[in-house]
């Protein structure tokens, strides 16, 4: 009698990504796709006025009605992905270009130069951020422009906060003292060990950051001190059709769609990325 081994089962391999993550990826690479193609898909009648084709509603020839001013409001929020996304971007990258250096320069500098810098950031996360870019931007001249600089000012705090807690700690892990040890010089340690190690702590933060900046973005443009007419910025489409939105309520709708659809998107990339940063907080 020929005795058989039993075949060993294969083990279960969990995929690399759910379908949840697949998902929200995708819809992310979408609307960054969008916007970076969006005003070379447009036409130019976007901008042009059509008085005859005011304030329609919904139809197969405008997919999402036209505005107070005849303009297919479709193609216009396909051309204004681009300067809502891509200034949203714009003010997260200046930010944080000035949270880094704030962060460096307080981690590789004297005790003295650390505490200065400290205290002037811990008055920036005191100050209500968004009255000040509010006021920022009213000195500066209603423009998107003004939106960037102004947010770019006043979002700085946080990142300088949260990296310069990471570099101490990386500060004293056994890499950098062995680094230390072979006579690495402190700008360099820095700038080749520490902060390349510490910066990741920002990713997560990042992509909340940009859901929670073009908000923001929107909001100045709604109230008259960001983007400014005929710009297809989705806070001033609300902004100009605000006074219609008894009779027009698509070229409220529409707009407003498409920023909590952005938001949302990068707020649950934010989360996804948080939960492969550190898996205990999976549920």
């Amino acid at each position: 009698m020929t005795l058989v081994a039993p075949a060993l089962a294969k083990p279960i391999r969990k995929p690399r990504f759910s379908p949840y993550e697949l998902t929200v990826f995708s819809v992310v690479a979408a609307l960054v796709l969008l916007a970076a193609v969006g005003p070379f898909l447009a036409p130019g009648s976007i901008y042009t006025s059509n008085m005859l084709e005011t304030l329609m509603p919904p139809s197969a020839g405008h997919w999402l009605g036209t505005d107070d001013q005849g303009r297919d409001i479709f193609w216009r929020l396909v051309a204004g992905s681009q300067l809502s996304l891509f200034a949203t971007v714009l003010v997260v990258f200046l930010y944080s270009l000035i949270g880094i250096a704030v962060a460096t320069i307080a981690t590789v500098g004297p005790r003295w130069l650390d505490e200065l810098l400290m205290r002037i950031t811990d008055i920036g996360l005191s100050l209500p951020g968004l009255v000040v870019a509010l006021g920022i931007a009213t000195v500066l001249g209603p423009s998107l422009q003004s939106g960037i600089i102004a947010l770019a000012l006043t979002g700085w705090p946080m990142t300088a906060r949260i990296l310069r807690t990471t570099m101490r700690q990386t500060m004293e892990q056994p890499f950098v003292e062995g680094a230390r040890i072979l006579g690495v010089s402190r700008t360099r340690l820095m700038l080749k060990h520490v902060l390349p190690n510490s910066i990741d702590v920002l990713i997560v933060k990042w992509a909340g950051d940009i859901s929670f900046t073009m908000l923001i973005l929107a909001g100045l443009s709604f109230i008259g001190v960001g983007a400014q007419p005929p710009s297809p910025e989705w806070g001033a489409m609300i902004s100009g059709a605000r006074g219609y939105m008894s009779i027009a309520w698509w070229a409220v709708a529409a707009p407003g769609a498409a920023i909590v659809i952005n938001a949302v998107a990068f707020a649950l990339l934010a989360d996804i990325l948080q939960v492969r940063r550190d898996p205990s907080l999976q549920v």
